[in-house]
């Protein structure tokens, strides 16, 4: 969308220097006092953005939804929701599902058939972290990739693309990963991407990207979501994570992977009925929260300078790009598990990812003096 001078209005494309002209103060205010930290009294919770609370203009707008049956396609604030998505994303059409999780797995349903394999980064969302369903229920086999800092290259992909015998499973889907969560919220350059999607398209693959937190990625290069998703055969994203949505992703393609990804949503138990009350929040999430997504990075930014600092804790600050902080505490002589256990005592929650690896990731819900509070915390627990 453009304003009457031509300019983009899209969450996506608006400098940080038109932040504040197009969102008034009144807005910001309350913004802010919605987005205030919900956690128990002096807990710092840094453990997902996705333990976000809804705003107070969220709550009212899912109040005052106006619904109908979806399953029937009858849900006006759904298919509102549906057709912005698609819109920002420069797609045909926009499907909303309950999960991220689904979302992938609708996705790999579509491009694959049993017994193909799914060409995807080691540390992946889709391969670690939902449930294998990929094979449980696509009928799929990962076939994994190493990326330096999560970020696949050709060679690496093409190495492990199966050669056209019938008595080898197939490679059918590439499935990227922006940001990659596991790799501290790495960023895949656009360029990256499309020079992926180019070449596994001429090998006859498709290509799926799990955009979960992919606003943020697009607020990290400054660019927009439909320029850097625009090679891609199909892409989910979360509403509730960084967006600060209570419930939902969205799943974009062309309009004929959308009326196949309704089929599989339904088979899978995804069809909802006034689904509008959730899609409500969902709209704000999409227009609104993208705006305050540089905060967040900027606190993570804080947090990993800070990190690095601490003599026992390992962590390359010019690496945090997003909201996602991965530091190793192996010279504590603590574990990841036992390490958190002990910022939990004094009130400030961590997620451990490996033996001695630890998550923490920014969003809404904690402000700079909660991030300053945390630091501390670490300095005392890390013996600094």
């Amino acid at each position: 969308m453009r304003d009457e001078e031509g300019a983009f209005t899209d969450p996506i494309y608006i400098s940080r220097e038109r932040r504040n002209e197009v969102t008034p103060p009144e807005a910001q205010s309350e913004m802010k006092r919605g987005m205030a930290a919900h956690s128990p009294e002096g807990i710092v919770d840094l453990r997902s953005d996705t333990i976000t609370r809804p705003t107070a203009e969220m709550r009212r707008a899912m109040s005052a939804a106006e619904v109908g049956d979806d399953v029937y396609g009858e849900d006006p604030t759904v298919n509102r929701l549906e057709e912005r998505a698609a819109e920002i994303f420069g797609k045909e059409g926009a499907l909303f599902v309950p999960t991220g999780c689904m979302g992938n797995l609708i996705a790999i349903k579509i491009w694959t058939h049993h017994g193909d394999e799914v060409i995807c980064e080691e540390r992946s969302h889709v391969n670690l972290y939902e449930l294998a369903s990929m094979s449980a229920i696509a009928g799929c086999m990962p076939r994994v990739a190493r990326g330096e800092d999560g970020i696949l290259s050709w060679p690496a992909i093409e190495a492990v693309i199966r050669p056209k015998i019938y008595y080898d499973s197939q490679s059918a889907l590439l499935c990227l990963e922006n940001t990659s969560n596991m790799t501290g919220g790495i960023v895949y350059p656009t360029k990256v991407v499309e020079e992926l999607c180019g070449r596994a398209h001429e090998a006859g693959l498709k290509v799926h990207l799990d955009g979960a937190r992919i606003f943020n990625a697009a607020v990290a290069l400054g660019e927009s979501v439909a320029q850097m998703t625009r090679r891609v055969d199909s892409v989910m994203f979360c509403l509730s994570k960084g967006l600060g949505a209570p419930v939902g992703s969205m799943l974009a393609g062309s309009r004929a992977f959308i009326e196949k990804a309704r089929v599989y949503r339904k088979m899978f138990g995804g069809g909802m009925r006034q689904a509008g009350i959730l899609a409500a929040a969902g709209l704000i999430a999409i227009e609104k929260s993208p705006l305050r997504l540089h905060e967040d990075h900027a606190n993570a930014k804080l947090l990993a300078q800070g990190i690095a600092e601490i003599p026992r804790l390992e962590l390359d600050p010019a690496k945090v790009r997003t909201n996602i902080i991965i530091f190793g505490c192996a010279k504590t002589g603590m574990t990841a598990v036992e390490f958190c256990e002990a910022l939990k005592a004094q009130g400030v929650w961590a997620q451990d990812t490996a033996q001695y690896s630890v998550r923490l990731v920014t969003h809404c819900d904690v402000d700079r003096a909660g991030c300053q509070r945390a630091l501390g915390v670490l300095r005392t627990v890390a013996g600094a």
